[in-house]
């Protein structure tokens, strides 16, 4: 797989920290500032209190012409009076959230075209995007039965009427989506899988069939053991499975084009609090339950959701998506539930979009403004398709991290891969989020410090070229920013 002008591995990346420059960092916020929600964006930390870095800047570029290219090393200087207009401030002292790491979805689709590359060429696709040397995606989705990027309709109980799950099979997982999902294991023994469905088995349902139509309540208690048998069909191949989301875009049928199931709020209300909950506490299961797993704009049914003890007893983390509404929609439930956890689980690119190649800005602001907003982890749609966005039963054109063409083994990156890596790359999970401040337009930013210290800021720059100036405390650092383009700075 030839690789574009400066790809730099992450092992190359940690020989430069070990002298003394510090791991990776993270994304960007397309805001005034990356204050979180409930804190004044002007600070009342002097900045003469505010200690000074001790290293030089080590800094990596996407742009036009390179791709996570390594940079000339930034020095600091002692920060002018009078701050530039295009300047960030940052307050170490004031931190939010920890991240717990970045990802794709192993779809069908997905874990069949890894599948079909040559052994030589996809163990060395594998090391790239899943050791930790490398782009250490560590927080990846598989799929309960079919998603629309999938080659055919299936589920893990096919047939009649079966509530006592007799026929429940992974049959279908054991060709090519297990062996996938435990190589990534083997390579990254870090790895949190967790998993949605995108529809029950059609018997489950009113309309008996996984393309679209809802849940029927009789199948509540079924389909909670279904979700149980699932987790321990996979634990026991190798694949532990830490959350589970309970429906994949709970809030649409999709026309009934592809496997999609609508759950109102008391329907999912009755099935976490008397079924899945229960369940899991009884069987003494760790997984994880998050809800919703759809779009911004559901901001106020997992407000109401999350207000009933009962509720909050079996789940507090929420599954974002981001087609419709705005990322600040999900401050508005941190507002209401600091307990809550967030995690962006669903982002894609189309695969004949004409800038899919070159889109690396529209997804470093993405991955700053969700972690500016309180997600943990931001995680993309597939990790793969093919060039012509199959294998798909779906109505979409989605694409991938990557196109994989199987007759060529040819391997092509898009915008979104690029985006990730300066994030991914740079990130550690534990990482902090701290506050950033900038007035400057066009221009996103988040700034993390990983475990032991080490500084990490991404700036996203959309339009012409110039320099920002960044500060901290009573140091200033300038840097070159090119047309359109995503910067990751480490220190210490």
């Amino acid at each position: 797989m030839k690789q574009p002008k400066g790809l730099n591995s992450r092992r190359a990346f940690i020989k430069i920290s070990a002298l003394g420059l510090g791991a990776f960092g993270a994304g960007a916020t397309p805001s005034v500032s990356a204050s979180a929600e409930g804190f004044d964006p002007v600070s009342i930390v002097p900045d003469a209190v505010t200690k000074r870095p001790v290293s030089e800047i080590a800094v990596w570029f996407t742009n036009d012409k390179e791709r996570f290219a390594a940079g000339r090393a930034i020095q600091w200087q002692p920060a002018s009076t009078s701050p530039a207009t295009d300047s960030i401030r940052l307050v170490v002292v004031n931190k939010f959230q920890d991240i717990l790491g970045f990802g794709g979805c192993f779809t069908d689709a997905s874990c069949y075209l890894i599948n079909q590359l040559h052994s030589p060429v996809r163990e060395q696709l594998l090391k790239d995007l899943f050791h930790p040397s490398e782009m250490g995606l560590n927080v990846n989705r598989t799929c309960i039965g079919a998603c629309d990027s999938a080659a055919k309709v299936y589920s893990y109980d096919e047939g009649d009427e079966d509530p006592e799950l007799k026929r429940f099979s992974i049959d279908h997982d054991r060709e090519y989506i297990l062996p996938v999902l435990r190589r990534v294991r083997e390579i990254n023994p870090d790895v949190f899988y967790f998993s949605s469905p995108w529809s029950p088995p059609g018997w489950m349902k009113w309309n008996k069939s996984m393309l679209g139509g809802s849940m029927s309540r009789q199948y509540l208690a079924s389909y909670a053991q279904y979700f149980l048998k699932f987790l321990q069909a996979y634990a026991a191949e190798g694949v532990p499975v830490q959350a589970i989301t309970t429906q994949n875009e709970i809030d649409t049928d999709q026309h009934g084009q592809m496997p999609a199931c609508t759950w109102s709020q008391e329907c999912e209300t009755e099935f976490v609090i008397e079924h899945l909950g229960p369940l899991f506490e009884k069987t003494n299961t760790p997984t994880k339950i998050w809800i919703l797993d759809h779009n911004y704009v559901y901001w106020g049914r997992v407000i109401s959701e999350l207000d009933d003890q009962d509720f909050r007893r079996y789940t507090s983390s929420v599954a974002w998506h981001g087609y419709v509404g705005e990322p600040s929609m999900m401050s508005k439930v941190h507002a209401a539930h600091p307990e809550a956890e967030m995690h962006f689980t669903e982002g894609s690119t189309d695969y004949n979009d004409p800038h899919y190649q070159d889109d690396w800005t529209k997804w470093g602001t993405i991955y700053t403004a969700v972690l500016n907003n309180w997600c943990r982890s931001a995680v993309a749609w597939n990790v793969a398709t093919d060039e012509h966005g199959k294998p798909n039963i779906g109505p979409y054109p989605c694409g991938g991290i990557l196109i994989i063409n199987i007759h060529t083994q040819e391997i092509t990156r898009s915008g979104q891969y690029w985006a990730l890596a300066h994030f991914s790359r740079a990130i550690r999970r534990g990482a902090r989020r701290f506050e950033s401040q900038s007035q400057a337009a066009n221009l996103s930013h988040v700034a993390v410090e990983n475990p032991g210290g080490q500084k990490v800021l991404i700036l996203t720059k959309l339009g012409a070229a110039r320099t920002v100036q960044v500060n901290q405390g009573l140091s200033s650092a300038t840097v070159p920013l090119k047309e359109n383009s995503i910067a990751t700075l480490v220190w210490r």
